[in-house]
């Protein structure tokens, strides 16, 4: 979300169910003391609250609408208000199904892209000043003390404004079908939020990319996690070890960086017709080519196929999760409000990507591109994803699946009425309460252009 805001200024019953990972992790109760000892009689044991034992499966289960409530105080709130670009937290509290956990941590998250046209201060590039805007993204950690704390089986909340998204389906349908095609991404829903009370309105409730994810994305979770470092450089170099320890999310006080530097050096130093070999021994390749369907399907613009030239070319809103045993490397894309804008038309301004998959503009110098003219680089000239571009029979294997599957028509219409019905009274109910929230007609207006780009995508196939 850097960027693309500049233009624009399962069920109940799982609640006592929780996975083993979330069972083996949860910590510690809130006293230290057993509460059940008593000298005057047998133990009795006290059950858990819901938030303590249930699995994080029914927080983002996709068949009903959540609602939370945040108290903050007036302070704290004025706090944060002032200046929600600091990104500083303020102690509140968190209430869900009758149920409070208090302390939590609450701040405001986002950048440029998030704060453009909802701060009083600032530049274009560099929105600070008093919150202008009744909605914008949060973050609740929920172990703002206890760094073992969890609620319902994960350690942090996130609420994305959608501000930038008139569908409000960017998160939800773009994360549902990477998960489809078996691409490491996070769950997303809906949620309504309160705060002090006070609706603030309909947010995509987005599953954070952390430790608690790695474990139960993957069989073996005890990995490095990095966030927005890609192995090599724009100039093709390997990079530093400083460089990928200052990018991990996990394992940070035990740093040891070793497959991710012999990838990035094997990259760098091979020939032109080793990295194949190379990229196959160090990602699943079946899985890279589904994400980079998906990727290109829904014109995720503001994704790491997008190598934005300013002092000099970088990509971002990606991680990658390292298995500790093989070394093997899975990108897990991240941050999919700008999606799908782009898919008939280049409607943002800022982050439409010239390329095609594989396709190389400007003998790979930085070019200008979209309505602003913002410098980019074709990302098939990175060593990495011209390897990867290669693999084209894999690369149509995945459409056809893709489309037979989860991206057909009947599927991506089941979900998207779903979910519109889900959110259609949240969505009424911020439009009669906010001046500046979302109305219904232009939603629905947004949400029918949304069906009829899908269309297009299915007609016009790869070239995407």
């Amino acid at each position: 979300m850097l960027f693309a805001g500049l233009a624009l200024a399962c069920s109940a019953s799982d609640k006592s169910d929780p996975g083993a990972s979330e069972r083996a992790a949860r910590g510690t109760e809130i006293d230290s003391v057993d509460p059940t000892a008593s000298a005057l009689g047998p133990l009795v044991e006290i059950p858990l609250m819901n938030w303590q034992s249930g699995s994080s499966d029914y927080l983002y289960g996709q068949e009903s609408l959540h609602t939370f409530e945040l108290i903050i105080s007036d302070e704290a709130l004025a706090e944060i208000n002032n200046d929600p670009s600091e990104e500083a937290y303020v102690e509140g509290s968190l209430t869900f199904e009758g149920e409070t956990i208090s302390p939590v941590g609450i701040r405001y998250k986002g950048s440029v892209g998030a704060w453009v046209g909802c701060l009083a201060g600032g530049s274009l590039f560099e929105p600070d000043g008093a919150k202008t805007c009744t909605k914008l993204s949060m973050k609740v950690k929920i172990n703002w003390q206890d760094s073992t704390q969890t609620f319902w089986g994960v350690k942090k909340l996130q609420f994305h404004s959608m501000n930038l998204d008139p569908t409000q389906m960017h998160d939800r349908l773009g994360y549902w079908l990477f998960r489809k095609m078996g691409v490491p991404a996070p769950r997303a829903s809906h949620a309504r939020l309160l705060i002090n009370g006070n609706y603030s309105g309909l947010y995509s409730f987005v599953e954070q990319i952390d430790g608690r994810f790695v474990d139960r994305q993957f069989d073996d979770g005890d990995g490095n996690l990095y966030k927005e470092v890609w192995p090599l450089n724009r100039e093709g170099s390997a990079r530093e070890e400083f460089e990928f320890i200052d990018a991990l999310k996990t394992n940070e006080e035990e740093a040891t960086v070793d497959h991710i530097l012999k990838f990035s050096n094997e990259l760098a130093t091979a020939d032109k017709n080793e990295l194949p070999q190379i990229v196959k021994k160090w990602t699943d390749i079946d899985e890279i080519i589904r994400w980079a369907v998906v990727d290109r399907a829904i014109r995720n613009d503001d994704g790491p196929l997008h190598w934005y030239c300013f002092e000099s070319c970088e990509n971002h809103n990606f991680y990658w999760y390292e298995e500790p045993t093989t070394g093997r490397f899975h990108l897990i894309p991240w941050d999919l409000d700008s999606a799908f804008a782009n898919i008939v038309s280049d409607s943002n301004p800022v982050t439409p990507i010239a390329d095609d998959w594989g396709q190389i503009t400007n003998d790979c110098q930085p070019f200008p591109h979209g309505e602003w003219g913002i410098f980019q680089w074709s990302a098939s000239c990175d060593r990495l994803t011209g390897a990867w571009a290669t693999f084209a029979d894999e690369s149509e294997a995945a459409w056809v699946a893709f489309l037979a599957g989860p991206f057909s028509e009947e599927s991506t219409e089941t979900v998207l009425e779903l979910w519109a019905e889900q959110i259609n009274e949240a969505t009424l109910e911020a439009a009669s309460t906010h001046q500046d929230a979302l109305s219904v007609e232009k939603w629905k207006a947004a949400l029918s252009e949304l069906k009829s780009s899908l269309d297009f995508v299915r007609s016009k196939g790869l070239s995407s």
